[in-house]
C-alpha cells in the first residue's frame, strides 16, 4: 500500500473532526505526565470537546482550503488539536483553566468562528463565559428589576400603605358615577 493511500484516512479523520468545528485550538501538550494528559482529557471530554494529537503534516493537508487553514504556521513540535463544535470559547477555556495546574501545558493559537488568535488571544478568548452562564446573567439582571418591584409592593401592602391608596380611588370614583 502506498504512503498515500494510508494518510488519508487520517487526513479525512481531521477534516470530519473540524468541518463543523466552531473553534479549534492547538497545545503544545510536552513535558505532561500520563496523571495529567488522563486529567487533561477527562476534563475536555466532560466539556464535549475533541482533543486528539495527530501529526503536523496530516493536520496542515486537513487545514488546507478551510478557516483553519491559518494555523499552518503553528503547526510546529508536538501538537494537539482540541475542537469544539457546540460552545466556541469552551476549548480555550477549559485548556486555560488546566494550564494553571500543569504548567507544561502550552496553548499556541486557535480559531475560533474563522478568526485566528495567537497564545495570548486565546487567554483573552478563555475569560469569555460560557453561553449558558451569559444567559443566566443575562435572564438575573431582567428579573432583579421585577423582583425588587415586587419586594417593594409586598412591604406597602405589609404596611396598610397599599389599602389607604386604593380607598382614594374609590371615592374619587364614587361621585362621578352619581
Amino acid at each position: 500500500m502506498a504512503k498515500v493511500e494510508q494518510k488519508t484516512p487520517m487526513v479525512e479523520e481531521i477534516s470530519g473532526v473540524i468541518k463543523d468545528a466552531q473553534s479549534v485550538v492547538l497545545v503544545d501538550y510536552r513535558g505532561l505526565t500520563v496523571e495529567q494528559d488522563t486529567a487533561l482529557r477527562k476534563q475536555l471530554r466532560e466539556a464535549g470537546i475533541s482533543y486528539k494529537v495527530y501529526k503536523n503534516t496530516m493536520m496542515n493537508f486537513a487545514f488546507k482550503g478551510t478557516d483553519f487553514e491559518a494555523l499552518a504556521p503553528y503547526l510546529e513540535g508536538p501538537s494537539a488539536l482540541a475542537v469544539s463544535t457546540t460552545d466556541a470559547t469552551a476549548p480555550a477555556r477549559e485548556l486555560a483553566k488546566f494550564a494553571k495546574t500543569a504548567d507544561k501545558l502550552e496553548i499556541k493559537a486557535g480559531v475560533v468562528e474563522g478568526t485566528l488568535y495567537d497564545a495570548k488571544g486565546m487567554v483573552a478568548i478563555s475569560q469569555i463565559p460560557s453561553r449558558e452562564e451569559l444567559l443566566s446573567r443575562l435572564l438575573g439582571s431582567m428579573q432583579s428589576p421585577i423582583t425588587n418591584f415586587a419586594r417593594v409592593m409586598k412591604q406597602l401592602a405589609e404596611k396598610g400603605g397599599a389599602s389607604g391608596a386604593e380607598a382614594a380611588p374609590a371615592a374619587e370614583e364614587a361621585p362621578a358615577a352619581e
